[in-house]
């Protein structure tokens, strides 16, 4: 592999995190507040991605300029699936325009339709009985497959 296609790989990496926070944002603005548990999370999660608070708020500030990107393994993408779904629950109150968000970027994702709604309910349980994205990953093989 030569520097422009190690630099290439670079980019869309960090590309692709831009894109799940931007998406992570819409998310918790998806019912009309962001409260600071939304926040606290959002942060953690930026934290674990290599983004900076200051990064962070200018995403927040300037979506435009974050194209949406969709990782291309997928365990990265279930992993951002699995983020948002946690995004759209912390608050345990859970707003129609959350839900819809949620199967849109299911469905962006590539996940099959008919598979999407018991995919993120069984996300959504796992999240609440305290697995991480690994072991839910692991649970809901067959729904991803």
């Amino acid at each position: 592999m030569n520097f422009p296609e190690i630099l290439s790989l670079f980019k869309q990496g960090k590309g692709t995190v831009k894109s799940h926070m931007k998406n992570l944002i819409e998310m918790a603005a998806a019912d009309g507040s962001f409260m600071d548990v939304e926040y606290d999370l959002l942060k953690s999660i930026a934290s674990q991605n290599g983004i900076s608070e200051s990064q962070l708020k200018e995403i927040r500030k300037n979506p435009g300029n974050v194209k949406f990107e969709v990782p291309n393994d997928p365990a990265d993408r279930f992993k951002q699936l699995y983020d948002l779904v946690q995004m759209m629950s912390i608050d345990n109150e859970v707003h129609p325009e959350e839900a819809k968000l949620c199967n849109l970027f299911a469905i962006r994702f590539g996940y099959q339709r008919t598979n999407i709604k018991e995919l993120i309910e069984v996300i959504r349980a796992n999240i609440k009985n305290g697995q991480n994205a690994s072991e839910t990953m692991k649970r809901v093989s067959l729904l991803v497959a």
